[in-house]
């Protein structure tokens, strides 16, 4: 494969399979890693992974981060010039009784993914954030220009030390970098960890549905296809650094390093409960809704301010939830016979 092809990291995953069909689409050669644990039902992930095997310009890598000699030969034998990082352990509740998973996968599966890209000329690293990096922050919508030093889960804190990693290798080797920071990313082919998903199975199947903070959490839901389109247009704009005015507070989304961070959200938050109410509409079922108190981790809303991803690439999500929920719902439906 010639040296042109984008690593996509996580290809088996929900956002990696949906960046990765899309620059497909666009023509691209990919080459795409993921090692497809159990960390939720792999059949999804061979099943995403069977679609884009179909195409003759994708070539698959089956590889954990972890290993540091696998990675640093795959690095030194394509030479990517841009590299997408989505492999990750995800999740904030998995966090609290797996806290190895995050420092293997989201630290040591880093590093490595850095020490790649700085021996091999790597043009451009984008890298997966979280919305959990904002923790107890209050302030709404969330601003990248917000100071985010008070994790409350382990998860966010992995997501805030890649930042941070990310900053001292684009400082020390001028390798740029641009962070994404996601607000729960839905839609086809999507995590059955995530809530969107947790509903739909327990609307079918009459189980209750547990509505943490007694239904009134809300969440920046963002479709997939509006996240995969941000993506590939950051690809093409790698960060340059910009001149720091005044070095008393530099501003935390931004660095004299060739060094970005952007919020990937919807700028719209919604009730969960709404959420259950237009699933409840579109599968035809009432659901069983159990309202619990606040869980350890989690925060009552999330809200992303954009104007950066709008200032710098022209583009505004344009999904709404209703649209969202309906092609999943779709999907949803013809991937599980219902």
């Amino acid at each position: 494969m010639s040296h042109d092809a984008p690593l996509v990291t996580g290809a088996a995953g929900f956002i990696g399979f949906h960046v990765t069909q899309r620059l497909l689409t666009a023509g691209r050669k990919v080459v795409g890693l993921d090692v497809v644990n159990n960390y939720y039902d792999p059949s999804l992930k061979e099943a995403r992974l069977d679609i884009l095997k179909r195409d003759p310009n994708f070539s698959f890598v089956k590889l954990n981060l972890t290993d540091r000699e696998g990675i640093k030969a795959l690095f030194s034998e394509y030479r990517f010039p841009v590299v997408v990082h989505l492999a990750a352990q995800a999740g904030v509740r998995y966090s609290l009784d797996h806290p190895h998973a995050y420092v293997d996968a989201n630290l040591e599966g880093f590093i490595n993914v850095l020490e790649g890209c700085r021996h091999n000329e790597c043009r451009h690293l984008l890298f997966a954030s979280s919305s959990s990096v904002y923790g107890s922050n209050t302030k709404l919508p969330f601003s990248v220009h917000d100071n985010v030093d008070h994790p409350i889960s382990l998860y966010a804190a992995s997501k805030k030390a890649n930042e941070l990693m990310a900053h001292a290798y684009s400082h020390l080797y001028g390798i740029p970098a641009t962070g994404l920071r996601f607000f729960t990313v839905y839609g086809p082919w999507g995590r059955p960890d995530m809530a969107m998903f947790i509903f739909a199975k327990a609307i079918l199947s009459g189980s209750p549905i547990k509505l943490f903070n007694n239904g009134n959490m809300r969440r920046d839901f963002t479709y997939v296809d509006d996240v995969s389109e941000a993506i590939v247009r950051l690809m093409k704009r790698p960060p340059q650094g910009e001149p720091v005015l005044g070095t008393v507070a530099p501003d935390p989304s931004s660095s004299k390093a060739p060094w970005k961070i952007y919020n990937v959200g919807n700028n719209n938050p919604e009730e969960l409960s709404r959420v259950v109410f237009l699933l409840e509409k579109k599968f035809g079922r009432t659901a069983t809704k159990e309202m619990l108190p606040m869980q350890p981790g989690d925060v009552p809303a999330t809200y992303a301010d954009i104007d950066d991803l709008v200032q710098d690439i022209g583009f505004r999500p344009s999904t709404t939830i209703e649209n969202g929920i309906e092609r999943f719902v779709k999907w949803y439906r013809e991937y599980h016979n219902v």
